[in-house]
């Protein structure tokens, strides 16, 4: 299937959005979050915004395919996705913005859960836009650990 170049502007512009304003949070609390104690196999600071454009980039290609689709689903899948949006920015405000590690890992587990059903949701409409979530999920595993392991070495 081939994404229409509108749908990809349009779910590239408000997904981007979404991870630009989060950046915003990330940026402001950086310096913090740099001199708390990190957990085994934390990755340098440079590579998350590589990282998190990647899955930004994976995800708008897969949300652009399920407005493209003709699935009655679709709408709801796209709500989801919506609402994972908007979890993932709040998570950085949690987080990053208020340091407050243990809720935001709480925060992190119903966003985890939350990326699962809409890649679910995703892959019953069309499997390559599902595919192209897993790599988001993985990351936010990973995500999980770190958050975790933070929380724990600096409570």
């Amino acid at each position: 299937m081939i994404v229409k170049w509108r749908s990809f502007l349009y779910s590239f512009l408000i997904t981007f959005l979404f991870a630009i304003l989060g950046g915003i949070v990330t940026y402001i609390g950086m310096p913090r979050f740099e001199s708390a104690v990190q957990p085994p196999f934390s990755p340098p600071a440079y590579l998350f915004p590589i990282v998190w454009s990647i899955l930004f980039l994976l995800m708008s290609i897969g949300a652009a395919i399920i407005y493209d689709s003709d699935n009655e689903a679709s709408s709801k899948a796209l709500f989801i996705y919506t609402v994972q949006l908007t979890l993932n920015f709040w998570w950085c405000v949690l987080f990053f913005g208020f340091r407050l590690y243990f809720i935001s890992f709480i925060w992190l587990l119903i966003l985890i859960l939350t990326v699962f059903v809409m890649t679910v949701l995703f892959y019953r409409i069309n499997r390559l836009a599902g595919i192209l979530q897993i790599f988001y999920i993985i990351w936010m595993l990973f995500a999980a650990y770190l958050n975790f392991g933070i929380w724990f070495l600096n409570r």
